[in-house]
């Protein structure tokens, strides 16, 4: 559980709360323990004054009586037992005074007054006299603490389900559509599950539908281009014929590109990862390109190896070519690798917006010599899931178009 999550912060809050809670209490006890000890020490400083003013005539025993009447304060007979619990009681504070002495003592769970004037001595028991409980106060702690844990329980039940719509939300972000979030019920984390859940269901039916839209186009395709190949070899004519077998071949390689582009966009990502000689892949994207060999400069080590797609690496090289030559100045591209980049170099302005803007599908600008269509989509796709970068740059009359964080295979 990170320091950031709900579940934290929710924990720490109820925490906290208890332990202001419990301080309180403590104070609450604290207080209400001095107040109680305050009206003792009132009730045995009034009967203790009032008895003192009478020994010393001040008033009348009538008077006396008057004043004491409705504390239940009584007086011990005999010496002997008077000395015994002066003896053996606990002093709790004495008060003197230059009319008599007062005293206050604990003996056996009561509390004594003791009075001293001269040679009288009086000792009353306090009858009414209880200790000091925290009974109430505890059964109160204990009921608020009770309602507090089980407001935290039910509110780490409530959210409970969000740690398995994180779970769900996460598989889905990393590209899996085989979701489940749905909830039953009326709360807000329910009414979220649900509403997620019926936005991947229809991305769901949206990626089907356009799964099986081109599918269904590259199949039909396919079939007239098989009998223009069949049809092509009746012409006797080897130059025509060659022709409109490149032609066939670049439809073929069109509809090759199509199935590259579903299958990077629906998420089914790099395949087929094996070792290919970086000339190797560069030489069949210029063929894919159809580009005439001496428009293509290569400065690459023969013996650079990556681990990729073959197929869709050499897509994403081939649009790269024909992007560079189609909108060079002189239809000429230079390609160079090291061993952590590939560099497309071709003549030509720079682009007047930024990169991100070309990386779009069918993106279309109002001069054409920008307008780049699929081509840069589809490569920046291709690269991403290749897991490198996929860059550009203008300098002294140069555009670079570079595949960064190579791995090359020595």
């Amino acid at each position: 559980m990170t320091k950031s999550s709900i579940l934290y912060s929710i924990t720490f809050i109820f925490f906290l709360s208890i332990v202001s809670i419990f301080f309180a209490f403590m104070f609450l006890m604290d207080y209400d323990k001095q107040n109680y000890t305050e009206k003792l020490n009132t009730k045995y400083s009034i009967i203790a004054r009032a008895t003192l003013f009478h020994l010393n005539h001040f008033i009348s025993a009538k008077e006396l009586q008057a004043q004491i009447k409705d504390y239940s304060m009584r007086e011990i007979e005999g010496k002997d037992v008077r000395e015994y619990i002066v003896s053996q009681a606990k002093l709790i504070q004495k008060i003197e005074s230059k009319i008599g002495n007062s005293s206050i003592l604990k003996y056996k769970n009561y509390h004594y007054l003791l009075i001293e004037h001269q040679d009288y001595v009086a000792l009353f028991k306090d009858e009414d006299y209880q200790p000091y409980r925290y009974d109430v106060i505890k059964m109160i702690f204990g009921f608020v603490l009770f309602i507090v844990i089980v407001a935290y329980i039910m509110t780490i039940r409530k959210i409970k389900p969000l740690r398995k719509l994180k779970r769900q939300m996460d598989k889905f972000a990393s590209g899996s559509l085989d979701i489940n979030c749905r909830r039953d019920g009326e709360d807000e984390i329910s009414q979220v599950s649900n509403s997620f859940q019926n936005a991947v269901e229809q991305i769901q039916k949206l990626n089907n539908s356009r799964q099986l839209f081109l599918r269904n186009i590259m199949h039909e395709l396919k079939t007239p281009i098989t009998k223009g190949r069949i049809s092509v070899e009746m012409i006797d004519d080897n130059k025509q014929k060659d022709r409109l077998i490149k032609v066939f071949e670049k439809l073929e390689f069109l509809i090759n590109e199509f199935a590259s582009i579903e299958q990077i966009t629906s998420g089914a990502g790099v395949q087929n990862l094996k070792a290919s000689r970086l000339v190797d892949i560069i030489d069949e994207s210029i063929d894919l390109s159809m580009v005439p060999l001496d428009k293509v400069k290569l400065e690459i080590d023969d013996s650079l190896v990556l681990n990729v797609d073959f197929r869709l690496f050499t897509t994403a090289i081939k649009n790269i070519i024909d992007n560079g030559i189609k909108y060079s100045i002189d239809k000429f591209i230079i390609i160079t690798a090291d061993t952590n980049k590939i560099s497309f170099i071709s003549k030509g302005s720079p682009l007047e917006q930024k990169f991100e803007h070309y990386l779009q599908p069918f993106t279309q600008e109002k001069s054409s010599h920008q307008s780049f269509g699929l081509g840069l989509y589809i490569v920046d796709n291709i690269i991403k899931a290749h897991k490198l970068n996929f860059a550009y740059e203008h300098k002294n009359g140069l555009n670079y178009f570079s595949f960064e964080n190579i791995k090359i295979l020595l």
